[in-house]
């Protein structure tokens, strides 16, 4: 609908201003609009042609309906008039292409049927208005007026309508780039806290970043939708958050751990999930921190979940956990082959790992997790960790 001055805050003008207004747009409209008339009767084309003229309208005629579409196929007009029965078929035809080819123009019929049940049935169709012969012709310029002006009303609704949506559309894109930079500083935060925990525990230097690479490569190869990727991958990050709460003498001991000891080491999956869980965007990869330690037959901890009770991204974390433990370097041991971690994941298969995710993971070849590795270790200033756009595209399976 178009916008008055009301809406637009501006004061309302006198009627003496409105009235020069009023005549400023019927001039405007005069002068621009182009009009089709059309009718088998040459000496009523004629006559509707030269009243209009003289308005200031631009006219050209018609003698047909085919003739019409013709015309209207190359030109460009604000207003039609046709006649309602002619030689080569009906105006309603004629009508009822316009209307589905451009639903915007304005059809008048103009008809020597006096029939109230024609001219209904013409409104119905889509007819602007019903003009019976014989006219006035101030009756047909009072007509051709304010079809005009029911035209110029729709285009101004409809560029409103077009540009409220650029503006939605705009403030969309803002929204969305705000967003993506707010979720990049979360990011960068979470990527501090990785580097805090290596700090702290140097035994494990490098294995967060790895783990979640392994992670997002496992969970593409598995066709995991992007967003869920998002979440595994910030749970893969932090899953061992938790170890900041775990006193230092527990967490660096050199040796063997108690039984006491071991039990309190255990406490990181809860101690991380508490830490992550109240943090919105958070909440959900805290699940993840909460269940990495879960083993698919129930013999895991914090509560002994099996299988499907074990969320998705825990079960696929848990498979990348041991290929990055086994082939990385302990103080108490060193690094095994990519083939022994294949090995040793395939004989925990239905027992400590999900048999699904195993069997997606012994699919892709060993080449993807050195590419991977070699990455973060080598130039992990350009690598970043959740980039899920970084990590190999999908294998085909």
């Amino acid at each position: 609908m178009a916008l008055n001055l009301a809406q637009l805050g501006t004061p309302k003008p006198s009627k003496n201003g409105r009235a020069e207004a009023d005549a400023l747009a019927a001039a405007r409209l005069r002068r621009t609009a182009r009009i089709l008339v059309v009718d088998d009767e040459a000496p009523v084309r004629s006559m509707i042609a030269s009243t209009l003229e003289r308005q200031g309208y631009d006219v050209q005629l018609a003698c047909s309906g085919n003739e019409a579409l013709e015309i209207l196929e190359l030109n460009a007009f604000d207003l039609v008039l046709t006649d309602l029965v002619m030689q080569d078929g009906n105006g309603i035809n004629l009508l009822e292409r316009i209307r589905g080819q451009q639903p915007q123009l304005p059809v008048v019929m103009v008809t020597a049927i006096h029939d109230i049940g024609v001219a209904i049935d013409s409104m119905r169709r889509g007819a602007y208005d019903y003009l019976l012969k014989p006219f006035e012709r101030e009756n047909l310029v009072n007509i051709v007026e304010r079809a005009l002006e029911h035209r110029q009303a729709l285009q101004e609704s409809h560029n409103y309508q077009q540009n409220l949506e650029q503006v939605v559309r705009a403030r969309t894109e803002m929204l969305r780039q705000a967003m993506e930079n707010l979720e990049h500083s979360y990011d960068i935060t979470l990527e501090a806290l990785g580097d805090a925990l290596d700090l702290k525990d140097s035994e494990t230097e490098g294995h967060s970043k790895r783990v979640t690479a392994y992670t997002i490569a496992l969970a593409r190869a598995m066709g995991i939708s992007p967003i869920d990727i998002k979440i595994i991958a910030r749970g893969a990050f932090l899953h061992d958050i938790g170890k900041m709460a775990i006193p230092d003498e527990i967490l660096r001991k050199p040796g063997s751990l108690t039984p006491e000891e071991e039990q309190v080491m255990r406490e990181h999956c809860t101690r991380g999930y508490h830490m992550l869980r109240k943090i919105p965007f958070l909440s959900a990869a805290a699940e993840i921190v909460f269940t990495h330690q879960e083993h698919y037959d129930g013999s895991g901890y914090p509560n002994g979940l099996r299988a499907g009770e074990i969320p998705v991204g825990a079960r696929i974390f848990a498979v990348a956990d041991t290929l990055d433990a086994i082939t990385s370097d302990r103080p108490y041991r060193k690094s095994n082959s990519f083939d022994s971690a294949r090995e040793e994941i395939l004989r925990c298969s239905g027992t400590q790992f999900d048999p699904g995710v195993v069997e997606v993971f012994l699919k892709i070849p060993n080449e993807l997790w050195q590419e991977l590795r070699s990455e973060i270790t080598g130039q992990s200033k350009r690598f970043s960790t959740f980039d899920i756009s970084q990590i190999a595209p999908r294998p085909t399976l």
